[in-house]
């Protein structure tokens, strides 16, 4: 096989991985979109004592498939006087997207895509073509609902997208680097829950709005509001044109979901067998003041362990998923438990409040970040021990 691969030439090569890497991009995407749309369904069902997700195809875990069967064989109505390629394109220029910005999320060790040095400023780009999709898919329709629909999105999208790049740069300034992958390091490298969660609190908070604003997602789906626009966007889109507008929402919300893990949970950083096993030997030896043959044969153990690479990579992709699953639970515990908010409530809690304060949290990172490094983290010596004031904005 090595033989085999030596003989291709450096295109064909490039080709290949090229293929596979876009295979299993597009594999992942739809799993992730199984997931998410079955959590949904659950998640609804759970908060609101909805009968249907419960019970319905072997308590409600196959009734994916006669809704992806009736999707699949529905009509594709194309209404008259649309713009047939803007109409036609549109949505599979969202599923593209969102399956792109997979390309450099990094699922566990060593496990990326593509590792750019610019993989932020990437991410911010890919997101931006939402905006042209949801215009394109609301202009090509030739319908009020849908232009309305499309105006609000741009205009939403526009608005929170700016708010969330600026509650991403608290992190960037924190880790020094763009790439995803750095960032994660830099929060392993400070210790156990050495998350930016802690120091970037209120980055997470705007990030945790804007991204819910960004996905078009309830308490914020003005752009395709049932109540006043029909289905918004895609009131025109049928079949699986329709479909591939969800499956872009879902995809996305899992995307969004991993870069908050990524950037403020430490991403696919955790303890493995090894440290468990750690752990459970100081429980049991009482933390020194009990040592026992038990507690001891296992902090040894651990002490000398060297696992497989793959059950390394196994642990932080089981972290990894378990956090961005997180993210996704609480996006819909909002969802089913807020009411939808007015189109101006939405414009002035994005321009009004979100974005000064991400700005503020832009400087009040940068002061405390350069006290914390200049002054070796502000130390204060109480006798018994000395803490960092600002031990936080340390590396």
């Amino acid at each position: 096989m090595v033989a085999w691969w030596d003989s291709l030439s450096e295109i064909t090569r490039v080709w290949i991985l090229a293929f596979g890497k876009g295979t299993l991009l597009l594999v992942w995407g739809l799993l992730n979109f199984a997931i998410a749309m079955m959590l949904e369904r659950k998640v609804s069902a759970w908060f609101q004592n909805r009968v249907g997700p419960w019970r319905s195809g072997l308590h409600g875990w196959i009734q994916a498939i006669p809704d992806l069967m009736k999707l699949w064989i529905k009509e594709y109505i194309l209404p008259r006087n649309v713009d047939k390629p803007l109409y036609v394109i549109a949505p599979f220029i969202g599923f593209t997207m969102s399956i792109l910005v997979w390309l450099i999320i990094p699922i566990g060790p060593n496990a990326t895509s593509t590792n750019l040095d610019i993989g932020i400023i990437f991410i911010a780009a890919i997101t931006g073509y939402d905006v042209i999709m949801i215009f394109m898919a609301g202009w090509g329709s030739n319908n009020k609902y849908s232009l309305l629909g499309a105006m609000r999105g741009a205009a939403q999208m526009i608005s929170y997208e700016v708010t969330l790049v600026m509650s991403i740069i608290g992190v960037v300034m924190m880790a020094g680097s763009l790439r995803l992958s750095d960032i994660v390091e830099a929060q392993a490298a400070r210790g156990p829950l050495g998350w930016y969660l802690f120091p970037q609190i209120i980055g997470f908070g705007v990030y945790l709005i804007a991204s819910l604003a960004e996905l078009n997602r309830a308490p914020f789906d003005l752009a395709e509001a049932e109540s006043e626009l029909v289905s918004g966007y895609h009131t025109e889109y049928t079949g699986m044109r329709w479909a591939a507008f969800m499956l872009n929402e879902y995809i996305h919300l899992v995307a969004w979901s991993s870069l908050a893990a990524t950037l403020f949970l430490g991403g696919w950083v955790g303890p493995t067998h090894v440290d468990l096993a750690a752990m459970l030997g100081n429980v049991v030896n009482l933390f020194g003041l009990y040592p026992n043959g038990a507690g001891n044969t296992l902090l040894d153990w651990a002490a000398n362990a060297q696992p497989h690479w793959f059950w390394l990579w196994l642990w932080g992709f089981f972290w990894f998923s378990f956090k961005t699953y997180l993210f996704v639970f609480l996006a819909m515990w909002i969802r089913w438990t807020l009411p939808r908010v007015r189109i101006d409530q939405l414009m002035d809690l994005g321009w009004k409040f979100l974005l000064p304060v991400s700005l503020g949290n832009i400087f009040l990172t940068g002061v405390l970040r350069f006290l914390a490094v200049e002054y070796n983290g502000v130390p204060l010596n109480l006798g018994f021990a000395t803490i960092r004031l600002l031990g936080l904005w340390t590396n």
